[in-house]
């Protein structure tokens, strides 16, 4: 399964809702993105789902791990333009579900913030790359957060104890799907997406050669998706939800 041909994005963006499992996700997905949004004057929040309890590679007690990656995320932030990053509470990395709750938790984010455009994690599977992309929590992230745009963020009889009039997201982006068709070239960008990603130093430290394995990636992307060589991208699938 994959998804249909992506829609032209929209041209009157003002909001970007951001909807992602853990820390570091919405960073090694689409950082570079939001800086170029951010750039054009796009007013850009982050969700975090989770605190990423179940995250890092060393000896770190699992009782800091959430604040520290906490701190991680709102420093990566910093470093592409983004002032406002919130987190669901009652939720642990590791066995996310897409449950009514975590919809009404979403849905009360939109109703909030109004958002455009709403950025999440594909809630399909890419068979090649079981690693990353397809982990079951952004599965159940993307999945929710497609339910919370449609129809319950939209639909004023849905979730009526919250408090919040209805808004209605007019587009979806999807990062880490299969078949991605529509790139966004990040060359610029890259240096803020490259230190937002060092923030997440519980995440990162730890590999060798990141820069040329980030870099290479985005190449990759790049070249699939028909830009001048030397150029980096990030890669989506877009859908008009209006």
């Amino acid at each position: 399964m994959t998804f249909p041909p992506s829609a032209a994005p929209l041209t009157d963006v003002e909001r970007v809702l951001c909807v992602l499992a853990h820390p570091d996700d919405v960073d090694f997905g689409s950082a570079g993105t939001i800086a170029t949004w951010v750039d054009a004057g796009i007013e850009v929040a982050y969700l975090l789902v989770t605190r990423g309890d179940a995250g890092g590679f060393d000896d770190t007690p699992r009782e800091e791990m959430p604040v520290l990656r906490e701190a991680e995320q709102r420093a990566a932030a910093a470093a592409v333009g983004v002032k406002q990053v919130d987190f669901l509470d009652g939720y642990r990395d590791g066995i996310l579900e897409p449950t009514i709750g975590l919809r009404r938790d979403i849905t009360a984010a939109i109703r909030r913030f109004r958002p455009d455009r709403v950025l999440t994690s594909s809630p399909l599977r890419r068979w090649e790359r079981l690693a990353g992309p397809s982990h079951p929590d952004h599965l159940a992230a993307g999945e929710a957060t497609t339910c919370a745009v449609y129809p319950d963020a939209r639909n004023p009889f849905t979730f009526t104890d919250i408090g919040l009039e209805a808004w209605t997201v007019r587009e979806i982006w999807y990062s880490g799907g299969p078949g991605p068709d529509h790139f966004v070239d990040v060359t610029d960008t890259f240096p803020r997406k490259l230190a937002a990603l060092r923030a997440h130093a519980s995440q990162t430290s730890h590999l060798d050669g990141f820069e040329e394995m980030l870099r290479e990636r985005h190449a990759m992307v790049a070249r699939a998706g028909g830009l001048p060589e030397g150029r980096l991208a990030e890669g989506y699938s877009v859908f008009s939800t209006g």
